[in-house]
């Protein structure tokens, strides 16, 4: 083994070098690395990083660790939240050291990311269905003999391109699958019980895979009101139960204990109760919700507040947001309109519009809080439109003062970036995370 070169590549992978070739960093700083940049002694709010800049808050994000990994212990399951939230080793092993079992991933490529990141305990939430992803699992189930890689099988077309694989790869180990569980109309997972205790039978005689669990995702039918939610999950939740207690009575399960998953990041309460059925082998009920580890300012919040009420959880007592976008006005066109010099290209838009949380004037090293009425009304690749009502213009913004955005849908900002500094809450830089998508 090379130990130099292997040593350089783990340490350009968990610590890179960071530098003005990536957007947000000081074109007037040298190089360094991640772990280096707590003690450059930057401030966001004076004018130390180039803005834009996406910044994570440390204490919202500790909380939010801290307080997810309770309630799963409180519910007696286990949480493998989806890494592809953040695709950041820094915060994979945040989550890994609070307590989590494992992580999860939707694509090969993402689960490679995670094993070299640490992760031995992985989930692919995803159909594989490619000879190379096929033969990347297996790639990594030889080189870490601890690794535990599961995905999801959803069809008898599926299985037959896997067992046509494991043919011409007889030195293959069988693949664990857990059967998804689907819901019409919605994306992937077998629609009816009938076709998913058939699948389940062909996947037990097969040599090709060992069916270990069952899997499914409430997140696409969740829509904010707490009765129409209850009524969704709770059936979709019953379906689930059914299949794995067929399949646990007619001994389909290939595994010492058996795996039962589902929850996103909308309505996880409603699904993290019914994670444990009463089977005759002992079952690890997973939790895989991701977005918890940032929360947002938008879509999830506003999904939250109804957990938070059916849990009882008074306000700020649950997830907080940790992920802000800082950007500058760079002009103010017309009365009731100021520019903002960041885009499509910074910060998620897919959900709904960023949301302007804070300003600072030029040259000031505390943030303020923003009028109520102050809307983005749209965004262009560099560019967002902030407006306000004509009743506001007296607490109007000028051009070189900043201004604080939250988000909705984490996922879709932390992909726009390359790294991202940890703040105080006096927005002084005290770490940094980096992104590998």
């Amino acid at each position: 083994m090379n130990t130099m070169t292997d040593t350089t590549a783990d340490q350009d992978f968990n610590d890179p070098l960071l530098g003005n070739s990536f957007k947000g960093y000081p074109r007037t700083q040298p190089p360094r690395r991640r772990s280096e940049v707590g003690a450059a002694g930057w401030n966001v709010l004076a004018g130390d990083l180039p803005l834009p800049l996406a910044v994570l808050k440390r204490e919202a994000l500790e909380h939010n660790l801290a307080w997810m990994q309770s309630r799963v212990r409180a519910w007696g399951i286990d949480l493998a939240p989806h890494g592809k939230t953040t695709m950041s080793p820094q915060l994979f092993r945040r989550q890994l050291n609070a307590g989590a079992w494992g992580l999860t991933f939707a694509t090969v490529t993402q689960l490679g990311v995670g094993v070299a990141a640490g992760a031995r305990r992985t989930l692919i939430a995803n159909q594989v269905v490619s000879d190379e992803d096929l033969a990347g699992i297996q790639l990594l189930l030889q080189a870490h003999a601890d690794l535990r890689a599961v995905f999801l099988v959803d069809s008898l077309a599926q299985l037959a391109l896997i067992e046509d694989w494991s043919k011409r790869h007889p030195e293959s180990v069988p693949f664990e699958v857990m059967l998804e569980i689907g819901v019409e109309g919605a994306r992937t997972g077998c629609r009816t019980h009938e076709e998913a205790v058939a699948l389940a039978t062909r996947l037990r005689a097969s040599d090709a895979v060992k069916l270990v669990g069952i899997e499914t995702y409430e997140g696409q039918g969740a829509t904010g009101s707490s009765e129409a939610d209850t009524a969704y999950a709770s059936t979709l939740m019953d379906r689930v139960e059914a299949i794995a207690r067929h399949c646990d009575a007619q001994q389909l399960f290939e595994s010492d204990e058996v795996l039962v998953s589902a929850g996103g990041s909308a309505i996880f309460d409603l699904v993290a109760g019914r994670l444990k059925p009463a089977l005759g082998s002992p079952v690890r009920g997973l939790l895989r919700s991701g977005c918890y580890v940032t929360h947002d300012h938008g879509f999830y919040k506003r999904m939250v507040s109804a957990v938070d009420e059916r849990l009882g959880c008074d306000c700020g007592e649950s997830l907080r947001p940790a992920m802000e976008v800082w950007a500058t006005v760079q002009s103010r066109p017309e009365p009731g309109l100021a520019i903002l010099a960041v885009g499509k290209r910074d910060i998620s838009f897919d959900l709904s519009m960023p949301v302007p949380i804070a300003r600072a004037a030029r040259g000031m090293l505390e943030a303020q809080a923003v009028p109520a009425g102050w809307k983005i009304t749209a965004l262009n690749d560099q560019h967002a439109y902030l407006r306000w009502d004509a009743a506001e213009e007296a607490q109007a913004l000028a051009v070189g003062d900043r201004v604080g955005l939250g988000i909705s849908h984490p996922c879709t900002t932390f992909d726009k970036w390359h790294w991202m500094p940890v703040v105080e809450e006096n927005y002084r830089v005290s770490d940094a995370v980096a992104m590998h998508f």
